[in-house]
């Protein structure tokens, strides 16, 4: 009622108010690495006006196999999913590449139903998910891949993309450990990595990790090689527009954007 008087007595003139960031066209909810940085800031960067980002996170021990599983195996995921759920977002997103696609396909569309249980209701996404929705996006069929993982992170990754049909050709991993050092890698150092496997037969290039610089590289890195270049923080916001059914991306992130760019 309070609100009903006040529009009433509002003047026809109005000023010009500044854009503040409010999800008028979609909400995407995040889980995310207590200690990770680099997801929310490029997805803020890819989104146009009215796409926000609501973030709850979950702590991660180290960025090793048991590292993940603990994670993973830990109440606190159950808690993140059901508190970010009471916000009025449109889709919520599991933003961890390898925990989705630590033990394969089946271990990540487990980890989507488990999410549907605790967010009733919401629309799921995961990073793994995405990755593989963006690849079939972009026609893509062998790949090659950039990874910072530790060896036995870096090799399941080949796994999972070659259980989904996309045989890797060429890859490269930064044996790093910890969460902390993953965000501190440049992008003059991504972008040689990405360019340093290459492969003449690879139909994409794929970047795992999400705690990975990548976005303000990807359109850099297709004109220089030619083909699509994929990352994980990419798909999975790209993903999570189509998801909602929104365009709601800035140009210049790569082609994989071009169909919901606003």
């Amino acid at each position: 009622m309070a609100l009903q008087e006040l529009a009433a007595g509002r003047s026809t003139e109005r000023p010009a108010f500044r854009y503040d960031g409010d999800g008028a066209l979609a909400r995407i909810g995040l889980i995310y690495m207590a200690s990770s940085v680099v997801m929310e800031s490029e997805m803020w960067a890819m989104a146009a006006e009215g796409i926000s980002i609501h973030t709850t996170r979950i702590k991660l021990p180290k960025v090793t196999v048991q590292g993940i599983e603990e994670m993973m195996n830990a109440a606190q995921l159950e808690d993140a999913a059901r508190l970010l759920a009471q916000a009025p977002i449109d889709v919520l997103c599991f933003g961890g590449t390898s925990a989705s696609f630590l033990h394969g396909t089946a271990y990540d569309k487990a980890l989507t139903e488990k999410l549907k249980v605790w967010a009733p209701g919401k629309k799921i996404n995961t990073a793994s998910t995405a990755t593989l929705a963006a690849l079939a996006a972009m026609k893509a069929g062998a790949v090659a891949l950039a990874t910072p993982y530790v060896d036995d992170i870096h090799l399941r990754a080949i796994r999972f993309l070659e259980e989904n049909g996309h045989k890797v050709l060429s890859h490269r991993n930064l044996g790093i450990d910890t969460d902390l050092a993953l965000a501190e890698v440049s992008l003059d150092e991504v972008y040689d990595l990405v360019k340093s496997v290459d492969h003449p037969d690879a139909t994409a290039v794929f970047i795992s990790c999400t705690n990975f610089r990548s976005a303000g590289a990807l359109e850099a890195l297709e004109t220089a090689l030619g083909k699509p270049v994929i990352s994980a923080i990419q798909a999975s916001f790209w993903h999570s527009l189509k998801i909602a059914g929104v365009k709601g991306a800035r140009a210049g992130f790569g082609s994989l954007m071009r169909d919901v760019t606003a």
